[in-house]
């Protein structure tokens, strides 16, 4: 049955000239009860991208197909995909669509047991920040003027280049982050990244995070996420801002917990509480 424009795109069979082949092949199965629905769709695909189903440079479909075709909501097919990102499976260009990466060897990198516990607050801070800095990029991408836009460029500059060369990283991502607070125009925001310093970038606290990227890969892609909130920034677009610095924060949280869990299933059991 031809795809129609009432019918469901992803559980037809649409002509073969009309549509991509990843989305021709992109069909929901039953989710396993039980199991949370986000979990269950990021095992589908993540099944799909390891058996070539959907390959490397494929376009996923849309959120909206996605959601069409497995019966989930939007809220389930964003976090499966921040997961999904996260495992560097794929990677989302706001405003053109996610992609399937090339399997990396390795994968997400290894906590030793004796970090549980600093990722704990680790994790905790990246909620603060989701929440702060997502409405953070957008009233930046409202009210930034060209100089602070000037000063954001500046600072991923001088990331790029210390990537290049080995040098601290560090510094310029917390000065980029904390330029898009200063440009809300709201002393307040700019006020809480100040307080909160440097320690909010988890390598700083995680030597697992510094340890994993020696060839930069990892600080290569952190990079091309800020790239995507800058240039929303750059363009004035709120909403485009706010989703680049979700998708940036989100993609941190999940590498931070997938390594988490992955600690505690190896055998280290209990993390103790945090320190306050």
């Amino acid at each position: 049955m031809a795809t129609t424009d009432t019918g469901n795109p992803l559980n037809q069979v649409p002509p073969a000239t009309s549509v991509p082949e990843a989305a021709a092949t992109f069909v929901g199965r039953p989710r396993q009860r039980g199991r949370g629905l986000a979990h269950g769709l990021v095992e589908d695909l993540g099944d799909k991208i390891r058996n070539q189903v959907l390959r490397p440079g494929d376009k996923l479909p849309t959120e909206s197909e996605i959601m069409h075709a497995y019966g989930v909501s939007r809220t389930v097919v964003r976090e499966a995909l921040s997961k999904l990102q996260a495992s560097e499976l794929v990677e989302t260009h706001h405003g053109i669509g996610t992609f399937v990466l090339q399997p990396r060897a390795g994968g997400v990198f290894r906590l030793d047991p004796g970090e549980i516990a600093a990722t704990i607050d680790v994790l905790a801070v990246l909620e603060l920040r989701i929440s702060l800095e997502t409405e953070s990029a957008g009233l930046a991408a409202s009210r930034r003027t060209d100089d602070q836009l000037l000063a954001m460029r500046q600072a991923l500059d001088d990331f790029e280049r210390n990537v290049a060369d080995a040098g601290d990283t560090v510094a310029p991502d917390f000065r980029f982050h904390l330029q898009i607070a200063q440009a809300t125009g709201n002393p307040y925001f700019a006020d809480i990244m100040s307080h909160l310093g440097t320690t909010i970038i988890p390598r700083t606290r995680i030597s697992a995070i510094r340890n994993i990227d020696r060839g930069g890969a990892y600080l290569s892609r952190v990079n091309r996420e800020h790239e995507e909130i800058y240039a929303a920034i750059a363009r004035r677009d709120p909403e485009s801002a706010r989703a680049a610095m979700r998708i940036h924060l989100t993609n941190s949280r999940e590498r931070l917990r997938a390594a988490q869990e992955a600690a505690q299933k190896s055998g280290a059991g209990a993390p103790p509480p945090s320190e306050t």
